[in-house]
């Protein structure tokens, strides 16, 4: 199993330098059937690198650049009247696919954000009173642009939580830099060969469920969840003040999914604290809500988690 995440890896790579934990990150989302949220500043290959995933699996991939002026309706499709026969039919959206790049989903209404939840969550779309399930495997790569902020639409607290993950994306090193442009101006980057396919998915989908997950790890997962509900609890009562909700029971679920997840892709076959520490900002960055005092002292979510985890011991 750990060769065939090994060649999806080195095939991705061919494209992308650099950014592995990015890689790391979309294939968890893929493995654990979640999705994806990326935070990055323009041109960092975070379009390229979900092509460069789809085509190495030999999956479909499709892309939508989200604007103000965009409807439900060019998310999930819409029934259209077929002049030849007389009849209405289904148009299907671009969320029929396998991965769907939905690019800086912070530029387009709260109405047409929402038109992802139901496909999200529940792997189907309804039109005109039908409902139709997408193709399996299904992730959402969702990205937003943290640089410009005007005529932007914030995403709802409750419509964050539907991502398994959020990862925030920074510049390659110079070295890795320096590789892109040498690639470029050389010889141009190599195309990306399919070595897996749907089943490989699915054969590493349920290679989950082999994962050990021992009581003791359960139960340091469930407490760094709790610390960030009751701080106070976990002698970080100087986090209360900061701390307006913290992660939901939804992120319990994810982070076991996640952790597990990690663990394959690392070619093991149990679940280590290690493990849970590679994984858990991601899982619950994008979950813990903090307040104003927070902003006013420069607080943010990945301090909190830091905190956190130094505040739970291990087991």
């Amino acid at each position: 199993m750990n060769q065939r995440v090994e060649a999806i890896k080195k095939e991705v790579a061919k494209v992308i330098v650099g950014h592995e934990h990015l890689v790391d990150s979309m294939m968890i989302a893929l493995l654990c059937e979640g999705h994806l949220l990326v935070e990055g500043v323009p041109g960092l290959a975070k379009t390229t690198a979900v092509n460069a995933l789809a085509k190495s699996l030999g999956l479909t991939f499709k892309r939508v650049q989200f604007t103000p002026d965009l409807l439900p309706s060019d998310i999930t499709g819409t029934e259209i009247y077929d002049q030849k026969s007389g009849e209405f039919k289904i148009k299907h959206g671009p969320v029929f696919t396998n991965l769907l790049l939905a690019d800086e989903i912070n530029r387009a209404p709260a109405k047409v954000q929402s038109a992802l939840l139901e496909v999200m969550q529940e792997k189907q779309v309804t039109i005109a009173e039908e409902t139709y399930e997408v193709d399996r495997p299904f992730l959402v790569l969702a990205t937003q642009n943290p640089v410009e902020q005007e005529g932007t639409y914030r995403l709802p607290e409750a419509q964050l939580d539907r991502f398994m993950l959020k990862v925030d994306v920074g510049y390659n090193t110079i070295e890795e830099e320096f590789e892109v442009v040498s690639r470029v101006a050389a010889r141009g980057f190599e195309p990306v060969s399919q070595v897996a396919g749907k089943e490989d998915v699915e054969a590493m989908q349920k290679a989950l469920g082999d994962i050990h997950v021992d009581e003791a790890v359960q139960k340091y997962m469930l407490k760094l969840i709790f610390a960030s509900r009751f701080p106070a609890d976990y002698g970080l009562a100087q986090m209360s003040d900061y701390i307006e909700f913290g992660a939901s029971p939804r992120a319990s679920i994810d982070l076991f999914r996640a952790s597990r997840a990690i663990a394959l892709i690392r070619g093991k076959d149990y679940v280590s604290p290690v493990d849970i520490g590679e994984v858990l900002h991601d899982v619950l960055r994008h979950r813990i809500i903090l307040g104003y005092k927070a902003e006013a002292a420069g607080v943010t979510s990945d301090d909190v988690i830091t905190e956190i985890q130094k505040a739970v011991p291990l087991p």
